[in-house]
C-alpha cells in the first residue's frame, strides 16, 4: 500500500500537506471540489463544531479547522487510517480534535440512544465509501441522533449514479457534480 497526500487549500494551514494511507475505498475529496464546497461553507465555518463521519484522510475536517472551525470530531474505523489522522493532528499541532476509532453507524447509533450526549454539531461531513448503503443508513441515524443543532449544515458526497434517499427534513441548498462525484449541501430542519 502506498501513501497519499492532500494539501490544505486555505486558512492558517494553507499549503500544508496531510498524509494518509491508501486504504481501500479511501478517496479524498479533490482540490477542485473542496474549493467549491468551502466557498459554499464560508458563512458557516467560523467557530463551528464539526463532525467528520467516515473521516478517511480527514482533509475535509482539517480544511474546516484551518478556516476557523472551533473543533472537529473525526470518526474512522480503519486502524491504519486512524493512525494517519493522529499523525496529522500532531504534525499540524491541532488541539481541538477528537478521533473516534469506531464504525460511523455504531457511533451515530450510540449518539441517538445516549440522550445525555451534550455535544451538538453545526457542520457535518458525510461522504461514505461509494456503492454502499452507508449513506442512506448514516443519514437516518444522524437525523435521529440528537447531535445536530437546528439549521446544521450537512455536506454529502456520493457517486453520480447512486440513487440516494435522504431525510425529508434536509433542505438542499446547493448541489453540483464533477466526474463521478455528486456533492450537495443540506440544511437540517428539526421536525416538530
Amino acid at each position: 500500500m502506498g501513501n497519499g497526500s492532500c494539501r490544505i487549500i486555505a486558512g492558517k494551514w494553507r499549503g500544508r500537506k496531510i498524509k494518509f494511507d491508501d486504504a481501500e475505498g479511501l478517496r479524498p475529496t479533490t482540490d477542485r471540489i473542496r474549493e467549491t464546497v468551502f466557498s459554499w461553507l464560508q458563512p458557516y465555518i467560523s467557530q463551528s463544531s464539526c463532525l467528520d463521519c467516515f473521516a478517511g484522510s480527514g482533509v475535509l475536517g482539517f480544511e474546516a479547522l484551518s478556516r476557523g472551525a472551533q473543533e472537529v470530531v473525526f470518526i474512522e474505523q480503519n486502524s491504519k487510517t486512524v493512525k494517519g489522522l493522529q499523525e496529522n493532528v500532531r504534525t499540524l499541532e491541532a488541539d481541538n480534535v477528537a478521533i473516534h476509532h469506531q464504525d460511523t453507524l455504531s457511533w451515530l447509533q450510540s449518539a441517538s440512544t445516549n440522550r445525555n450526549l451534550s455535544q451538538k454539531f453545526d457542520l457535518v461531513f458525510l461522504d461514505p465509501p461509494f456503492h454502499s448503503d452507508l449513506l442512506a443508513k448514516s443519514s437516518v441515524l444522524l437525523n435521529r441522533s440528537g447531535c445536530l443543532v437546528e439549521d446544521a449544515i450537512i455536506y454529502v458526497e456520493h457517486a453520480v449514479d447512486a440513487n440516494v434517499a435522504l431525510p425529508d427534513n434536509w433542505v438542499c441548498l446547493k448541489q453540483k457534480s464533477s466526474g463521478q462525484v455528486s456533492y450537495k449541501l443540506f440544511e437540517y430542519k428539526i421536525v416538530v
